[in-house]
């Protein structure tokens, strides 16, 4: 293994930027980034719907707070790989919703924390304010609470998201890694350097994307939070 890295290194037939090899291999590099992508937003959409209602019921019994909170924290902990060996045998070591599985649990922390933050910064007066207009609670959740705590769960969601676009990756284990299978593909190939930087900088620039178009998303959904008191 070390003999293969430090050739590879050495070739100057071996560089970082290969165009010929973008051009070769164009189809298998969408596939991957089809893959990434899909995973991607799967996951992210999955630990959206499962964790903002556990902050709804964290914020409304404050007793579940350290539980809910302290669960999901303990899940974010568990080394990936860990996670993966775990949830493989059970789904199946060949079957793609094994990472989907993991990367749910670990968006589960970034969405609850910051859901949960956003809830708890609604002020007092507000709420005060919609139970004397006759809202109950679930009316008062839906018209006021949850919009004025839509920036901070939209900051969990980016969070969540550029987490996810990394961790896809140790999907590569098992045949489900998206850019990751490029990227541990280049390494068992004498570590080529090309094939390697591709995946590397797909999954950058995909977390960059992604990260923009939520914050862009976070600024249309939210014009109030932007305004500036004169």
């Amino acid at each position: 293994m070390s003999f293969h890295l430090l050739a590879g290194r050495a070739d100057p037939g071996n560089p970082w930027f290969s165009g010929q090899y973008v051009r070769d291999n164009w189809s298998t590099i969408v596939a991957a980034l089809t893959e990434h992508v899909t995973l991607t937003v799967q996951a992210v959409l999955i630990a959206a719907l499962l964790a903002v209602p556990l902050a709804v019921v964290a914020y409304w019994f404050r007793s579940l707070t350290g539980p809910i909170l302290a669960l999901t924290g303990v899940l974010y902990t568990i080394p990936s790989l860990a996670l993966l060996a775990f949830v493989a045998p059970y789904v199946g070591a060949t079957n793609p919703a094994s990472v989907l599985i993991a990367l749910v649990l670990y968006a589960l922390l970034l969405v609850v924390r910051n859901s949960l933050a956003g809830l708890s910064q609604v002020p007092a007066a507000t709420i005060e304010a919609a139970d004397g207009m006759g809202y109950g609670r679930f009316g008062r959740l839906l018209r006021i609470e949850l919009p004025l705590a839509l920036p901070g769960i939209m900051t969990g969601l980016r969070l969540a998201t550029v987490s996810t676009v990394a961790l896809v990756t140790i999907g590569s284990l098992i045949g489900f890694g998206g850019l990751g299978d490029l990227i541990f593909s280049g390494f068992r190939n004498n570590f080529y350097k090309a094939q390697i930087l591709t995946g590397t900088l797909l999954s950058v620039a995909l977390a960059l994307l992604l990260d923009l178009l939520l914050a862009g998303a976070g600024r249309l959904l939210t014009p109030w939070a932007r305004r500036v008191a004169p």
